[in-house]
């Protein structure tokens, strides 16, 4: 995928005076991006399903792990 974007003639030359690879800046930036959104999606989702949670006892995962285990 191709991204283009316009920018200053000030900027340009700044950037080309500075020997900035634009491409690998704004990678970078996205993947940053993206990462923080998806972190911020998984707290939604957990704070959703945080009441149902709540009810689950570790002894029932604990339980219901050897259940598993054992029926294999």
């Amino acid at each position: 995928m191709t991204v283009s974007t316009k920018i200053s003639k000030q900027l340009k030359e700044k950037i080309q005076r500075l020997k900035i690879k634009p491409s690998k800046i704004l990678r970078k930036a996205l993947e940053d991006e993206v990462k923080k959104r998806e972190i911020e999606e998984l707290k939604a989702e957990i704070d959703r399903l945080k009441p149902t949670l709540e009810k689950i006892s570790v002894e029932d995962v604990v339980k219901n792990i050897r259940e598993d285990r054992d029926s294999r």
